[in-house]
């Protein structure tokens, strides 16, 4: 039987809608389909940690919001990061939300099959351009309106509009079956 899995990186992994701590006040930067292994038992696990940070980063002047720009295009996969670590303002708080975008983009990917900008890195169109855009989330069967409503709050393009982890927590919550047993589509 496979698990239901959200990796919410500042902080919680999610395994069947039981929460479980791993790393706290650090970001992971890097969330994407080929971090995330799984163990002998099924199990997710969270991989390749390199590019953690600060869970809040408040920029304060352009020449820390060029740092980290640069830090942004060198340690996180372009077709997953958000947008705005690509164009980083000079005066701003950089939070979770950008692990939620990512997240975000593991779980399109866990839907259709390959990540939402995967193609466009592919076709070598701009990534940078394309994440400017709302996201337009296709229609299936297999899915939910609540799990694509989900999904879409994740790749919100404001990431002031994007949810912070309890939110996300709560939306998660809310798509488990009320009854042991029932059946439903599986993330």
């Amino acid at each position: 039987m496979g698990h239901a899995l959200c990796v919410c990186s500042r902080g919680t992994v999610i395994i069947d809608n039981k929460r479980y701590l791993f790393i706290q006040k650090l970001g992971e930067g890097d969330l994407k389909p080929t971090n995330i292994l799984l163990g002998d038992e099924g199990q997710p696990v969270l991989m390749d940690l390199g590019s953690m940070n600060q869970a809040c980063i408040h920029v304060e002047g352009s020449r820390q919001a060029l740092t980290l720009q640069d830090w942004a295009a060198q340690r996180c996969t372009i077709s997953y990061r958000a947008p705005e670590l690509f164009s980083v303002q000079s005066h701003c708080v950089i939070d979770e939300r950008t692990d939620v975008w990512s997240l975000g983009c593991v779980l399109y990917a866990m839907m259709f099959g390959e990540g939402p900008y995967d193609m466009v890195f592919q076709k070598g169109d701009s990534v940078a351009l394309a994440v400017q855009n709302q996201l337009s989330i296709p229609q299936s069967p297999r899915h939910s309106s609540a799990v694509r409503q989900l999904l879409a709050s994740m790749m919100t393009v404001d990431p002031q509009q994007r949810p912070h982890i309890p939110a996300l927590l709560s939306q998660l919550e809310a798509l488990q079956p009320p009854v042991p047993g029932q059946h439903t589509t599986q993330i």
